[in-house]
């Protein structure tokens, strides 16, 4: 019997797209291997990721701000954070604006979108990407690459809203509703309280509360479990 997910799994995947990837940042990630399925969660590198957009259509809307840090070996390495505000192509909707607290006067002395997707691509080669509720970043991830090299790209990551899920299932538990906001699930788990809505300190409470999560999980972790290819 072939291994299946080999055949068709993200590093297949990745291979596939490379072949189509133009040269370049996206490129160049594509050309580095994810992390093997079989590898143990407290080996995997990982990066959180947060972005404040314009809206909840990737398709439409923009990304505002980027917030990411890097997590190796179990440690959160402060020193690799990084918060970068990318200059809009269209109006800051008001309410966008009320929801992350950026104006259209911080956004016009942003940074092209370009710019910092070369950066992030590069920070995030060979790792697996975490954030709460992954498919915002994966979609609007997704779509920047469509918009700036034509391919769509391919981000394995762990979705911490998934895992506390997960968790809650095991312990016969309904989550009820609110429970698995990133705010009350790091209430819940002793985690500090950051401000909301601002895209580095949300990396930073997802990267958090990953290690908490995984942490409490008995014995190896099925990384292939965890991975959640974009489509």
């Amino acid at each position: 019997m072939p291994d299946l997910f080999g055949l068709f799994g993200p590093d297949a995947q990745r291979r596939r797209l490379l072949r189509k990837a133009p040269p370049g940042p996206l490129a160049d990630y594509l050309a580095t291997p994810f992390p093997a399925r079989s590898m143990d969660w407290r080996e995997v590198p990982f990066l959180a990721l947060d972005l404040e957009t314009t809206g909840g259509n990737p398709e439409q809307d923009e990304i505002v701000s980027f917030g990411w840090v890097l997590i190796d070996r179990q440690r959160i390495l402060l020193s690799s954070a990084r918060h970068r505000l990318v200059r809009l192509s269209g109006a800051m909707t008001a309410t966008s604006a009320v929801v992350h607290r950026i104006t259209d006067d911080e956004v016009a002395q942003g940074e092209p979108l370009a710019d910092v997707m070369a950066d992030l691509l590069a920070a995030l080669a060979g790792r697996i990407l975490v954030a709460h509720y992954i498919h915002t970043e994966v979609g609007f991830l997704e779509a920047a690459c469509k918009r700036l090299y034509g391919v769509r790209g391919l981000f394995p990551a762990v979705d911490t809203l998934a895992l506390a899920g997960a968790a809650r299932d095991r312990a016969r538990q309904p989550p009820r509703k609110g429970d698995l906001r990133l705010g009350n699930l790091r209430r819940q788990y002793g985690l500090p309280r950051y401000p909301a809505h601002n895209a580095l300190s949300d990396a930073l409470a997802a990267a958090e509360l990953l290690l908490a999560l995984a942490s409490e999980r008995k014995g190896r972790i099925d990384l292939g479990m965890l991975l959640k290819p974009a489509g």
